[in-house]
Order: C-alpha cells, then sequence, then structure tokens
C-alpha cells in the first residue's frame, strides 16, 4: 500500500513486539510461545489483522499497513512513548489469541489476560489525554485485580461449598456488596472513568463489561485455588440495569447461550463502548456513528436523511467549527485522539471491515487524506470477500453511498495541484483546549 504501508517496516511502533510481564499468581497456563507477528489485511476475515502462526481462519493479502495517531502526536511535540508501550502490550496479548480462544467464554480462557489487556488499552489512552511523563502503573493494578481475590478468602465459609448456587452466592455477595461494585449506565463521555478497568477498581464503578471482567478474573484465581470444582459460566445481561451473574453450567438452560460472553465478545464490547463515548461528533442510535461523521463532511444528500432537529445541525456544524479552529475535545463531543485510538485497536482484532471505514473517516476530519482515502479501499477490497459485510437495507446503502462520495472528494483533493495539508492538521491532533 505505497505510502500508507512504506512506514510498517520492523521499525513500526504498531508492529508489536515481545512485551510480557508475568502475574504474580501464574493464573494462565503457560502456552505456546507467541507466534512471529505482523499488521496484514485480512481478506477472508474482514480487516487488518494480527497475523501469526495460531491464526488459521483468514487468507491473508501480503500488504502491511501503518497507523496514523502516535506519530501524529509526536509530529505536534507531544511525547508518545507511553502510548505506544500501552499499544505493544495490548498487541502482545492479542496475538496470542488462536481461534479457538478468542471463541472461549471469559471464565475459562487461557492464553489471553483479559485484564492486563484491558489495563494496556487503559494504559495507551491515560497517557493520550494526561501527556504524564510517568505511565499508568498496569502491574500495581494487575495486583489490585488479584487482591480481590485474596479479600474474598476472609469470607469464604465452608459450607458454601454445600452447592455451587450458594458459592455463587456469596461471591456476588462480596462482590456487589462487601466491596460495593455496581453498575453504570450511561455509555458517554461524562462518566469515561467506567469504561476503564483501572478506574472501575478504584471507583468500584464501571460498564458491564468491565464488571463480567472483573468477576471473570476472581473465579478464576478462586479455581486455582481450588475452590471452585464446577463448570461455571457468567451470564451477560443485555438489559440496562441487571447485574453480571454466575451459574452451574451443568444446569444452564438453551436461553442462556446468547448471554454467554467470549474473550473476542468482550474486548470487542470494552474497544466499541470507547468509541461510542469517545465519537468526536454528535450520534444517537437512529444512525451509525460513520454516518454522522459523514453528515459533519456533508457527504450525505439532505434529501436522504429525513428530518433533522435543530440541535442536530447545529451539533454537525458545531462540530465542524471545532475542527476549523483546531480543537479536537469538547465538553459533550468526544475526544478524537481516544476515538482513534479504539479505532486502531478494533483494527487489530480484525472482526469487522467497517472498523476500516470508520477509521478512514476520522482521518479525513484530521486531514490525513492520503491516509484516508487508502483505508477507505482497504475497506472497499474486504468487504468484497467478507458475507458479514453485505447488506441491502436502507441504513447500509446510505453507508455506502457516503463511502462512494467521500471516495470521490478525497480523489479530487489529491489529484488538485498544489494540494498541500490544511494547517489546521497539526493544532486538530496536539491541542489542548476545551472549546467554550
Amino acid at each position: 500500500m505505497s505510502s500508507l504501508g512504506s512506514s510498517a517496516a520492523s521499525s513500526s511502533p504498531w508492529i508489536p513486539r515481545p512485551y510480557l510481564h508475568p502475574s504474580k499468581f501464574h493464573k494462565f497456563q503457560s502456552c505456546p510461545p507467541p507466534p512471529c507477528f505482523r499488521v496484514v489485511c485480512g481478506g477472508g476475515g474482514g480487516g487488518v489483522s494480527a497475523e501469526g502462526s495460531n491464526s488459521h481462519h483468514h487468507h491473508h493479502v501480503a500488504r502491511d499497513v501503518s497507523f496514523v495517531l502516535h506519530d501524529a502526536l509526536e509530529s505536534s511535540g507531544i511525547l508518545a512513548s507511553h502510548a505506544r508501550e500501552g499499544r505493544e502490550g495490548f498487541c502482545a496479548q492479542i496475538r496470542k489469541f488462536s481461534d479457538i480462544e478468542r471463541e472461549t467464554s471469559i471464565c475459562i480462557n487461557r492464553c489471553v489476560d483479559l485484564g492486563k489487556t484491558a489495563l494496556y488499552i487503559a494504559a495507551e489512552d491515560d497517557s493520550l489525554v494526561s501527556h504524564s511523563s510517568v505511565p499508568l502503573p498496569v502491574d500495581a493494578f494487575v495486583e489490585r485485580l488479584d487482591d480481590l481475590s485474596v479479600g474474598y478468602c476472609s469470607h469464604y465459609n465452608s459450607s458454601y461449598i454445600s452447592s455451587p448456587e450458594k458459592f455463587l452466592e456469596s461471591v456476588e455477595r462480596y462482590l456487589y456488596g462487601t466491596k460495593g461494585f455496581r453498575r453504570t449506565h450511561s455509555r458517554n463521555q461524562s462518566e469515561p472513568r467506567a469504561l476503564y478497568l483501572h478506574s472501575v477498581l478504584t471507583h468500584r464503578s464501571g460498564s458491564i463489561a468491565m464488571l463480567s471482567l472483573i468477576y471473570s478474573e476472581l473465579l478464576k484465581m478462586l479455581r486455582m485455588w481450588g475452590l471452585v470444582d464446577f463448570d461455571v459460566e457468567i451470564f451477560f445481561p443485555h438489559d440496562l440495569h441487571s447485574l453480571p451473574r454466575g451459574y452451574n453450567k451443568q444446569k444452564s438452560k438453551e436461553s442462556d447461550q446468547p448471554h454467554v460472553i467470549t474473550s473476542q465478545t468482550l474486548l470487542l464490547e470494552i474497544l466499541r463502548n470507547l468509541k461510542n463515548a469517545f465519537w468526536p461528533f454528535q450520534h444517537d442510535h437512529t444512525r451509525s456513528l460513520f454516518l454522522w461523521a459523514a453528515h459533519a463532511a456533508n457527504c450525505i444528500d439532505g434529501s436522504n436523511i429525513g428530518e433533522e432537529s435543530g440541535f442536530q445541525l447545529a451539533s454537525a456544524k458545531a462540530a465542524r467549527h471545532r475542527l476549523e479552529r483546531g480543537v479536537w475535545t469538547s465538553v459533550r463531543f468526544g475526544d478524537m485522539r481516544r476515538a482513534l485510538s479504539a479505532c486502531e485497536r478494533l483494527i487489530l482484532l480484525d472482526t469487522d471491515a467497517k472498523e476500516l471505514r470508520d477509521y478512514s473517516i476520522l482521518l479525513y476530519h484530521c486531514g490525513f487524506y492520503e491516509q484516508s482515502l487508502q483505508y477507505l479501499k482497504l475497506y472497499q477490497d474486504t468487504k468484497g470477500s467478507s458475507l458479514k459485510c453485505k447488506s441491502s437495507d436502507s441504513l447500509s446503502s446510505l453507508e455506502e453511498d457516503a463511502v462512494e462520495k467521500l471516495i470521490i472528494r478525497l480523489n479530487l483533493i489529491l489529484m488538485e495541484e498544489g494540494w498541500s495539508r490544511p494547517s489546521y492538521v497539526r493544532n486538530y491532533i496536539g491541542n489542548n483546549s476545551e472549546p467554550w
């Protein structure tokens, strides 16, 4: 991929290198050594993937790609070394995903340390927004997570072993009662700490994904110590109020199956929550994030979008105005840095080609036109071989129309004689001011 891939050689910061810290409790069984790793386009799988010897479900196109965020920050004079370390840690974990591991329940996964993976996500984003000279202490929060299991032992009573139900009731009394973990229901930026594991461990208030992760890590430790001698599963609720609950898998019903969350699904939930929370354009559930960004870029025909409220129209104009002023974050309308980082990690997970498209339109708004066009083309190449992306509903048609319009516009921009990157691009990534 010409210029997009030219910097993705062995020195690229997002081609992961070994970055492993053993847990003090060694709660994960030993796995085969991590395979040789590079970022490639998965022609059959729908995106850019972590290629390794233990990954078999993709038909790879030999095409290296690179991301933009970290280099763009450093070109603006912002230190990104800690953000790179967080990304490397994340990649060191997900490259151990085999096909089987991806579809394994979070209660029994072995090779990928989901707690540490979530903390690497938090470490990268913390560095992006704090610009601190000190990285987030990942290992200290791993210990705090492990200490929850140690703390349960003082509440344990031998009578709990009389039945799996009594045992799980005692675990949930400890987690939700004694420790006071509670669920938050907001996915917007007003409560971002609910979306990061280190903050949830500190404030004991978090998203359903974070509470499920904490519950599963607690059960893994108790299993290792011999306190769990039955097949346990976590019920992941899809409503807005329930808490994750454990149950004896031998007594499960068919209706429980949609509520079993796998390792891959959990990471997708965590990253998509972040992507939704920090998307830099006002949005709701009536349209996709991509369409809201396309609307702000005037890539949607006004006659096709139905009636818009005055507030929605004003918010789209405000997004464009903030970009022109060099402001990439605001009180209500997201954070470009964390939206980009979520998109890049979703691309690395390689589950949906639409992540390439969504990343592309953010690059467009940042003024990275050449990279935006190349990711759009990669999206089109990938979705053409993926049944998952083919749909004939009106929303998908509107999205594809916006993609075509954006490709035409990007080609015109890049063909224009004497084109140069807009002056606001540097500030759009690096400015740390608020617009209001």
